[in-house]
């Protein structure tokens, strides 16, 4: 990687970043390439998967960013804040100036909520170089300060704004009521809009047919695997970790786990935590695709090939992955489980006494002929 520089020109991607630590007093920055421009096109996790990106290629593009950040209150209006929010609306690249205090710090930070963060400065000054171009859409809803941040989000994902966009918007503070717009942490927002999103979705699935077949589903990427077992019935969500460890055998390792049924969940989904409403938001994005509602069993496996953290995007990419796969139909569960079982290296009968959907519906009449 070359040499970080006080002063440079590059294309934020555009990314920002709000921190948590100090909280509502913060630390807030843009990250952005001070070599090479390409880097600015594989800002997300939706873009490595669609690259099918290694690990090794996802932390040499983000080793070559440099995050420039300032200390601010959430509430803030500086011009630093104003630049951000600017690049925020873009849905592409923008060429910007920056003025670091001092040179980058060779830092590099991973994280299992978001992105790797890497080369810290303090940033002094930000020029625009170009204008942004920005969507009739998002201009239109993030200039409305009358309409909720729920709301808002709603309308820009049926608008077919992505989901990376939809969390900066809100982490920057470009959506909501006047009165209430503030910065978000990254790492609540990114979480906030998989969940916003999701519940949107089921408010409709929640109505449709019920699924009348047994499939499996399979994704993999950067070691990571899924596999998703879709049941006939009304809506209901598990999520099921497992870390792979060589040193201990899978069925003896921790797993962890969290659900919700029809009603939805009350409270944080604590176990799995941001990952959950991450693959939440991948089934509900199939259910709403094929207008039908299922008792869904999405199973993680976290190989040793997964060996550095890149943020929850890479797990809504995997099970996104997975659903824009065929699935394999099966006439029974056992069957079902029985592939599992091949996939993940996982007893077919310990991921059934693990799970809270078999174990809940196996008493289900509906669902006794399966077996």
């Amino acid at each position: 990687m070359p040499t970080p520089k006080f002063h440079f020109s590059g294309k934020s991607s555009p990314e920002i970043f709000v921190g948590r630590i100090g909280y509502p007093n913060i630390n807030h920055g843009i990250l952005a390439p001070s070599e090479n421009d390409n880097l600015s096109n594989f800002a997300t996790a939706e873009d490595w998967s669609k690259n099918n990106f290694s690990i090794e290629n996802i932390l040499r593009i983000r080793g070559g960013l440099v995050h420039g950040k300032t200390k601010t209150n959430i509430k803030s209006t500086s011009k630093i804040k104003k630049i951000s929010e600017i690049l925020t609306l873009s849905s592409r690249p923008v060429s910007t100036e920056f003025f670091l205090k001092k040179k980058p710090s060779l830092e590099f930070i991973t994280s299992s909520i978001f992105r790797p963060m890497t080369n810290p400065a303090p940033l002094q000054k930000v020029v625009l170089e170009e204008n942004p171009k920005v969507e009739k859409k998002v201009d239109y809803i993030t200039s409305d300060t009358s309409v909720l941040a729920n709301n808002a989000i709603k309308e820009l994902y049926d608008s077919k704004i992505s989901v990376d966009h939809l969390q900066k918007l809100l982490s920057i503070g470009l959506l909501g009521k006047k009165s209430s717009r503030k910065m978000v942490p990254t790492a609540w927002s990114i979480t906030a809009t998989d969940d916003i999103v999701s519940i949107e979705l089921l408010n409709k699935i929640k109505y449709y047919k019920e699924e009348n077949e047994i499939k499996l589903f399979s994704g993999v990427f950067v070691g990571n695997y899924i596999e998703i077992l879709v049941l006939p019935g009304a809506f209901s969500f598990e999520a099921i970790e497992v870390w792979g460890d060589e040193s201990v055998p899978l069925e003896s390792s921790k797993f962890y786990q969290d659900y919700e049924s029809f009603h939805g969940r009350k409270v944080y989904a604590k176990n799995i935590t941001g990952g959950y409403y991450a693959m939440r938001l991948g089934a509900t994005e199939y259910l709403g695709r094929t207008k039908r509602q299922a008792k869904i069993l999405s199973f993680r496996l976290i190989t040793k090939d997964y060996y550095a953290p890149l943020g929850v995007g890479v797990v809504r990419e995997v099970a996104r992955r997975a659903f824009n796969s065929p699935p394999k139909i099966f006439d029974s569960i056992d069957e079902a489980l029985k592939e599992m079982e091949n996939k993940l290296g996982i007893k077919a009968q310990k991921i059934k006494q693990k799970s809270w959907t078999l174990n809940h519906e196996i008493k289900q009449k509906s669902l006794r002929n399966f077996f």
